[in-house]
């Protein structure tokens, strides 16, 4: 423990940096380190009077105190899944702002360990800020900036590799061994969190969600996502639409039997 408290010392130098928000959550989802960005960020999505100064009104929250049902549940799943050893890593994610607006955003989380067993420690950063590279180091920049802007249509591994100028084979094995996934897979998961949202934050058809977000059809995307969130897309606009006070941590049974770490499984 006190080698890990040695080390969120070093979290301090992430205040210096004002596009990149910093977190530590604890086994229970609550948060127990956080940069300045990521405070600027919270006041600012909320009145005066619901926040208190500095990071008393961040520490000791959860995701459900912070983020809408939806997002909250997913995050929780991203932690259960860290908890037991995987990364999430150079995920593209749409990230709500404080002005309403949302931003395409990198994001990176991997599990921390001390005498209690792991925590989790994740940042993210805008994908699109000016004169950056969208994933510094890695050869990837124009794949991500590709399935950001094309995540809706056919994406095979053979364009992707052509961005990435690679042979399709070293191009599977090098985007698995960087982002711990198949380019697929990665793909998929991106288009149900695209899903997710517009299911929540739109009243568009189930078949134009499915088309608008890369699937075959309502009934292929109907099974990904139950097979993914434990939902159908019908019931899970039911549960999370906005306004409704019902939605509450630990109903979804996606997670269910993923871990056995922590609290109940949520997400």
């Amino acid at each position: 423990m006190r080698q890990l408290q040695r080390l969120l010392q070093l979290a301090k130098l992430f205040d210096c940096v004002e596009d990149v928000l910093v977190w530590v959550k604890d086994r229970d989802g609550l948060y127990c380190l956080v940069n300045r960005a990521f405070l600027i960020n919270y006041a600012m999505k909320r009145p005066r009077s619901e926040t208190r100064a500095g990071s008393e009104g961040v520490l000791g929250k959860t995701d459900y105190d912070l983020s809408p049902a939806f997002l909250a549940d997913q995050f929780r799943l991203d932690d259960e899944q860290v908890l037991t050893g995987k990364r999430i890593v150079n995920r593209i994610e749409l990230v709500g702002q404080p002005e309403g607006l949302t931003v395409w955003n990198v994001t990176n989380k991997i599990p921390l360990t001390d005498t209690g067993g792991a925590i989790t420690a994740g940042i993210t950063r805008r994908l699109d800020t000016p004169r950056q590279e969208t994933v510094p180091g890695t050869e990837f920049g124009p794949v991500l900036a590709y399935l950001r802007d094309h995540y809706h249509a056919p994406i095979t591994n053979q364009q992707l590799a052509r961005l990435a100028h690679m042979s399709v084979r070293a191009f599977e094995r090098k985007f698995r061994s960087s982002f711990h996934l198949t380019p697929q897979k990665y793909l998929r998961k991106l288009r149900m969190r695209m899903a997710s949202r517009a299911l929540v934050y739109t009243n568009q058809p189930l078949a134009n969600v499915a088309l608008n977000c890369g699937f075959v059809d309502q009934s292929h995307f109907s099974r990904e996502f139950r097979r993914h969130f434990g939902r159908t897309p019908r019931d899970y606009r039911a549960y999370y639409s906005l306004g409704s006070d019902d939605a509450a941590p630990g109903t979804n049974p996606a997670a269910a039997g993923q871990s056995s770490i922590g609290p109940p499984p949520l997400s």
